[in-house]
């Protein structure tokens, strides 16, 4: 691209209230496993802060088992007025009316899930570590941005790992939001925060703890701008 585009604030900016770039919000992404005892854990888990967003990433399970495994959660996620998000599959985004859609580079362009789900949903594309990548996504209609992984992390491989300055180029350039991956706990998410992420994506910091209740809330000082 020869010129970087111009791009308004949306949907998922709009919706969580972050005109003018206030604190950062939490992003919380499932683990494989999200059947057994995980609805008790993800409604401790959003009684412990404020959580913006759930995402729904599972693998390797059919659509219809990974529906009905989806029931429960996003009752929840009603219940305490967080966005429920399907990872890759627009399909099933539509098929059980979840508030959007989450792509990776291979799982479609944002008109076409745009198109499926209405105007109304959120619809978030990875970037990894990559500029023109994002601009591409913005200029498709995407409702946020998401950039890493940034640190080491054990819930998927990692390619492409970001410095945390693109996060502020971004803030700097265009008003829709940005959600940090990869590996971040409450010891290494602030940088990301003062970096200018809009939002913490976090999934093993909060599954993989005894109490995750207690971890939301630890997160909860890194999310202030001041």
């Amino acid at each position: 691209m020869d010129e970087e585009p111009e791009l308004s604030i949306n949907g998922f900016a709009e919706r969580f209230e972050l005109q003018g770039r206030g604190d950062a919000l939490l992003y919380l992404i499932s683990p494989q496993e999200v059947g057994g005892d995980f609805p008790d854990r993800l409604r401790a888990a959003l009684g412990g802060g404020p959580v913006a967003a759930f995402q729904l990433r599972v693998k390797g399970v059919d659509q219809h088992a990974l529906a009905k495994l989806a029931e429960p959660l996003q009752r929840i996620c009603a219940d305490h007025e967080v966005a429920f998000i399907v990872n890759d599959d627009m399909s099933l985004a539509k098929r059980i009316g979840a508030d959007g859609v989450h792509l990776g580079q291979e799982d479609g362009d944002p008109r076409e899930a745009r198109a499926l789900l209405g105007p109304n949903a959120q619809i978030g594309v990875t970037c990894h570590d990559s500029r023109h990548l994002a601009m591409e996504a913005g200029e498709a209609g995407a409702d946020y941005v998401a950039f890493g992984a940034f640190y080491p992390t054990l819930t998927k491989p990692v390619k492409h790992v970001p410095e945390p300055e693109i996060l502020g180029w971004w803030a700097t350039l265009f008003e829709i939001p940005s959600v940090a991956i990869g590996g971040i706990t409450p010891d290494n998410g602030g940088a990301l925060v003062k970096a200018g992420a809009d939002f913490l994506a976090v999934s093993g910091a909060v599954w993989n703890a005894a109490d995750p209740a207690a971890m939301v809330s630890a997160f909860q000082p890194l999310l202030k701008r001041g």
